[in-house]
């Protein structure tokens, strides 16, 4: 298990003591569940091909992921994380990389490794699970079919399944609501500033793991509960509140 775990006591709080007991597990997707890079990566391309533009590598393109495809896009055309590119450049270049992700959805696409032993560990745990992402319902359920995810989560909420999107604490408040838990009974798993932002924001719990995208960032300086290699080491640091 990962020690450097990184358990970090919220600021004015008592340090958290593991395991944490919790009823929910809300899991996201990019760079946590999946290794979504590649394929993202090569949907960029298709489109800057495309558009005439030159191509960019993998990794500077994964360092763009974290806050939906439009971000990606108007990242990828500029180059800059909160760059603006021009809004007509932007308005032909969104549908094509739209139509180029749908076709390229699962050709690298594969489950962290960890996962699936995760999931399973969890499901026999008792705990009730949710997958949270901020990608399209459009391209979230068939990619969760495609990599035989789809039926390990009893809900499932795409960035365009509510008003709002992490890292606002929507999201998270409106499974908890589901499950009928309140937010310190449940947990979000995720790889970014995203999640670390609209765990705290709703009152659940966090743990980010150390192979994730975060926009390039080091996971380390996240304000989480606690940093874990796999699904499986965040299983070992939680018991099924009854």
């Amino acid at each position: 298990m990962n020690h450097s775990l990184s358990s970090k006591p919220r600021s004015s709080e008592k340090e958290i003591e593991f395991p944490l007991a919790i009823k929910v597990i809300m899991i996201d997707l990019d760079g946590t569940l999946l290794n979504t890079a590649d394929d993202l990566a090569l949907s960029a391309n298709l489109m800057l091909k495309d558009l005439g533009m030159p191509e960019q590598s993998t990794s500077t393109i994964c360092s763009y992921i974290g806050k939906g495809i439009q971000k990606l896009v108007k990242r990828t055309l500029t180059g800059q994380l909160d760059g603006e590119p021009d809004t007509a450049l932007f308005a032909k270049a969104l549908p094509i990389y739209e139509k180029h992700y749908a076709n390229n959805l699962s050709v690298n696409t594969r489950p962290y490794s960890g996962v699936l032993e995760g999931i399973k560990t969890m499901q026999q745990a008792g705990f009730k699970l949710a997958c949270i992402t901020n990608k399209a319902e459009a391209f979230t359920v068939p990619l969760l079919h495609a990599t035989h995810l789809y039926d390990q989560f009893e809900i499932i909420l795409s960035g365009d399944s509510l008003p709002k999107k992490k890292p606002d604490p929507m999201p998270l408040l409106h499974i908890c609501k589901h499950f009928n838990v309140h937010p310190h009974e449940a947990l979000l798993i995720g790889d970014s500033l995203n999640d670390a932002i609209a765990a705290r924001a709703a009152g659940c719990h966090v743990f980010c793991v150390t192979y994730g995208y975060n926009e390039g960032r080091n996971v380390y300086e996240l304000d989480c509960d606690a940093i874990v290699e796999s699904l499986i080491d965040a299983s070992k640091l939680i018991k099924k509140l009854s």
